[in-house]
């Protein structure tokens, strides 16, 4: 059979629409065809402290090659939450030591705890005391994983609740030493939901399908909440750092009822920046009201990356990409914050809140 010269175009149309047609939706990605003005902000606008990152190698870390990337940022400070690595004393001993040896003033070094044989008789008191040691040392803070709360188990099998009572000991000793506990719990409350098209993190979990939560294992996204907002309520000695915005970046009118009940909560804005960059003008009503509570926080060392930070938080520009497409489909756009309430979230709180941070090095 033969196919006439327009019979054949026709054909080759009708080919190209269906290889369009059948395109999977994660490599529909086109490039915005809208022109506006604004620009990449490659250095923050004062400098800062970035109050959650980890460097898991520190002990043995080229400090000064990290703090030339550092100052490109205008990062002042960078509070490495990992300090025990894995665990291990030395690990702590070595990262506070190198940090001592070679740039005294740059970093900070927050210390972990292990939930391992919290069934033993002494654990409790062995972590207090753990603690105690940590803090001579030169730690500065405690980091609570997101392990702890929704993977751990006892000896029993049991998940160990973050708010169990024999933590309790261990959240009054850092309110006594006056160190703060940043503390994550739980994930974003969709990778519990059901991955379907009614998911607005399907791409993420196709990608990443290990992020998927199952409610029969760590128990439910509320339950893990709850149990973290029992902490605060109970130690309210204590200051915590309640990591990602406590999860609360696409509900800030429910975050704002959890900052006016818990004084004693802080908290930092850790990969849920693309969460305030779609609603600019309700977070920034958020970070001018809360201005003394919230501080800047990463989660990640990827120095471009902080440009998107910069730009939500410092610019008034519209319509621009994140960097991650899986964790935001959606376009940014700036917040364009006083410079009153950007000093606060990007070093004044944080000098408040974690201590022996070298306070010459920002503007009075």
């Amino acid at each position: 059979m033969k196919l006439s010269l327009s019979a054949f175009a026709i054909f080759l149309i009708f080919i190209s629409q269906s290889n369009a047609q059948s395109l999977d939706f994660e490599d529909y990605d086109p490039p915005s065809t809208l022109v506006v003005p604004g620009k990449e902000i490659k250095r923050a606008k004062f400098p800062f402290i970035d109050v959650h990152n980890h460097q898991y190698r520190m002990p043995t870390q080229d400090l000064n090659e990290l703090t030339r990337e550092m100052d490109k940022l205008n990062m002042a400070v960078m509070v490495n939450l990992s300090g025990r690595g894995r665990g291990s004393e030395a690990h702590l001993k070595g990262a506070i030591n190198n940090v001592k040896t070679n740039k005294p003033n740059r970093f900070i070094v927050f210390t972990n705890i292990d939930l391992n044989g919290i069934d033993d008789p002494d654990w409790t008191a062995r972590t207090v005391r753990q603690i105690e040691r940590d803090v001579a040392l030169g730690a500065n803070g405690l980091k609570i994983y997101k392990n702890q709360g929704m993977d751990n188990r006892d000896s029993k099998g049991k998940r160990i609740q973050i708010d169990d009572p024999r933590i309790g000991p261990v959240w009054e000793k850092c309110g006594e030493l006056g160190i703060p506990v940043l503390i994550h719990s739980a994930d974003p409350k969709s990778f519990w939901e059901p991955h379907d098209n009614q998911n607005e993190r399907w791409l993420e979990l196709k990608l990443r399908s290990r992020r998927k939560r199952d409610a029969s294992v760590t128990g439910s996204w509320e339950t893990i909440i709850k149990e973290q907002h029992n902490i605060f309520r109970r130690h309210k000695n204590t200051k915590f750092i309640n990591a990602h915005l406590g999860w609360y970046a696409n509900d800030l009118a429910s975050f704002s009822k959890l900052m006016d009940e818990f004084p004693n909560m802080y908290s930092e804005i850790g990969a849920v920046i693309a969460e305030l960059g779609r609603q600019p003008r309700f977070a920034k009503a958020f970070l001018t009201k809360y201005q003394d509570r919230v501080m800047f926080g990463k989660d990640s060392w990827n120095p471009k990356e902080y440009y998107t930070y910069f730009r939500i938080l410092e610019s008034d520009d519209e319509y621009f990409p994140y960097y991650k497409r899986y964790h935001a489909f959606w376009k940014m756009y700036g917040l364009d914050l006083d410079d009153d309430v950007l000093k606060k979230l990007y070093y004044k709180n944080a000098l408040k809140v974690i201590p022996n941070i070298d306070k010459s090095l920002f503007p009075q």
